[in-house]
């Protein structure tokens, strides 16, 4: 009896651990959203390392980014970029939301402003900013998530929302995502 309960706590720790390490925010049905949304950037490709100007050791500018095949039924879109492998948690770097669904690219150093001329709404990061904050490792290499939403809703968030109330409210609103990463290495 002890072994079985061991193994459900076990398991249920387990699920709530992966559960908080990396959320999933599903769809009003409760299905995964699909990968459908391409999401690039002309200053780097998936996987590979990001320029030095886009990081706290350049400019600290967020790159261009430029994103296809957006669902006909977007109402907003949203943005964060995560470090994963930062010591103790995740750090965020840039959390933007309610970004139009006419808009298909973000320009290289956009604007830190708590709304963008395009409507969009920039959140705080890790750096306790509003806007980008560039890779700043203590050390090693880490990866850097940048994923866009397609949401079939615009959020009732004011600025400054962190990522947590971001995804607390896209809950139940994704119809898809798409994901790039870029890695960044410091002696």
């Amino acid at each position: 009896m002890k072994n079985i309960s061991f193994s459900l706590i076990a398991s249920l720790l387990i699920t709530i651990l992966l559960l908080f390490t990396h959320p999933k925010v599903y769809s009003q049905d409760n299905k995964e959203p699909d990968m459908s949304i391409t999401l690039t950037s002309p200053s780097f490709e998936e996987g590979e390392m990001i320029p030095v100007q886009y990081t706290c050791d350049g400019k600290n500018i967020s790159p261009a980014l430029n994103w296809k095949n957006i669902p006909d039924s977007t109402k907003s879109l949203a943005l964060i970029v995560e470090d994963p492998d930062a010591p103790g948690q995740t750090w965020i770097h840039w959390v933007l939301y309610n970004i139009p669904p006419s808009v298909t690219e973000l320009p290289e150093n956009t604007s830190a402003d708590k709304k963008l001329k395009n409507g969009a709404v920039n959140g705080t990061s890790s750096f306790r900013k509003l806007g980008y904050g560039g890779p700043c490792p203590p050390s090693g290499t880490h990866r850097y998530f940048f994923r866009i939403y397609a949401l079939n809703t615009m959020l009732n968030l004011d600025p400054g929302a962190t990522k947590t109330e971001l995804v607390d409210a896209m809950k139940g609103h994704i119809l898809s995502e798409g994901q790039l990463m870029g890695r960044y290495e410091r002696e």
